[in-house]
């Protein structure tokens, strides 16, 4: 018999986070998360997302033992824009269909409750959470911003009748891939044309004074994607805290124009895959060290986030980018750059790295069912 109990204490908080490390145990590819910073992810008094969002948290028990979880999300933010879905997120199971059916027809009873039209998971709160159910690409390890599942959740998905929704592809490439020639010299053009700037960081306290415009700059850009939520005033600070400080400043790029205003941006992270696996969870007592080892000698980085104001779209401007990254990350000796997950339907996206020859080595899906 399957039952599910609501998370409240935080005790019950913390055995939902702490989930996924018994049903991944011994998995090369599972990154694990930082157990304390997981759960301030669901702390009202911390996180200001609950401005905008609700969200309850079950697990679902069969013989004494926890064998699945689900968080189940209304963002009311979605609702202005018309998006009448209740999300989900942060799904785990065993490989037992009755478990995932328990954790979905929650989500569709919360749904109903609440007069929405559909469900729509794996995702989280805003665009720069996690996304997705990973359907290609299972023996690649993940990374500190992307789930990884087992393959039969998409099994379990299709049989109880969720289509696809939106699909998301990642994509690799080597360094020696990058052409500076190439860029070089559109750099100079458009800058020159379009009186444009690099700006560039060796101190965090540096850069946070232009980290508002940035996120600015990200609703703009990426507004008319169909999965935009907007990130609010009081969630910027809460990012600043939560990611600017995480990564190296010199791996933040700004363009500027002749009035100071930022026409583009990007955000690149050391990849913090296999830091994390050998923190297990724990900043302490050797967890930050592995981190901060990361963060100093990494050979792999993640192309997190790049936007660019609609005005300067395929206008080069993004070869000013690219340029700095190159004399950035020369130096350092990485050799391999991964994409984080993009929608299929970002075309603008996809155009921005086609000199670069990369691969597509993940996809993943977020899949949907009408409420009934």
């Amino acid at each position: 018999m399957i039952t599910l109990k609501e998370v409240h204490t935080k005790k019950e908080l913390k055995d939902f986070v702490k989930f996924p490390f018994e049903l991944y145990k011994g998995s090369p590819y599972w990154v694990p998360p930082i157990i304390s910073q997981e759960m301030e992810v669901f702390n009202i008094d911390v996180n200001p997302v609950f401005q905008d969002a609700d969200a309850n948290l079950f697990v679902a028990i069969k013989n004494n033992k926890i064998v699945g979880r689900i968080a189940v999300i209304i963002n009311k933010l979605d609702l202005k824009q018309s998006n009448n879905k209740v999300r989900f997120g942060w799904f785990d199971t065993i490989d037992d269909i009755e478990v995932t059916k328990a954790l979905l027809n929650k989500a569709n009873d919360i749904g109903k409750q609440n007069n929405l039209d559909y469900i729509e998971g794996p995702i989280g709160f805003s665009n720069l959470d996690k996304v997705g159910a990973l359907t290609e690409g299972y023996d690649h390890i993940g990374s500190m911003i992307t789930w990884y599942n087992y393959p039969y959740y998409v099994e379990h998905f299709t049989k109880l009748g969720m289509v696809q929704e939106k699909e998301y592809q990642e994509n690799k490439f080597p360094f020696s891939n990058v052409k500076p020639e190439f860029f070089y010299r559109v750099n100079n053009l458009v800058k020159k044309r379009y009186g444009l700037r690099p700006l560039n960081f060796t101190k965090t306290k540096d850069l946070m004074p232009y980290v508002d415009q940035m996120f600015d700059l990200f609703n703009k850009s990426y507004s008319e994607l169909s999965s935009f939520v907007e990130i609010t005033e009081v969630q910027k600070a809460y990012f600043k805290k939560k990611f600017i400080s995480f990564i190296n400043p010199e791996f933040i790029k700004f363009v500027m124009d002749e009035n100071d205003n930022m026409v583009a941006f990007a955000v690149v992270m050391p990849s913090f895959a296999e830091a994390l696996q050998k923190a297990k969870g724990k900043l302490y007592p050797f967890g930050f060290f592995h981190l901060l080892k990361a963060k100093k000698e990494c050979k792999t980085v993640s192309f997190y986030l790049i936007g660019v104001d609609p005005k300067y779209k395929n206008k080069g401007v993004t070869a000013i980018i690219f340029n700095e990254y190159y004399e950035t990350l020369k130096p350092m000796g990485v050799e391999n750059c991964i994409r984080t997950p993009e929608l299929e339907e970002n075309f603008a996206s996809h155009q921005i790295w086609k000199h670069f020859d990369a691969t597509t080595y993940k996809r993943r899906k977020t899949f949907r069912k009408d409420l009934v």
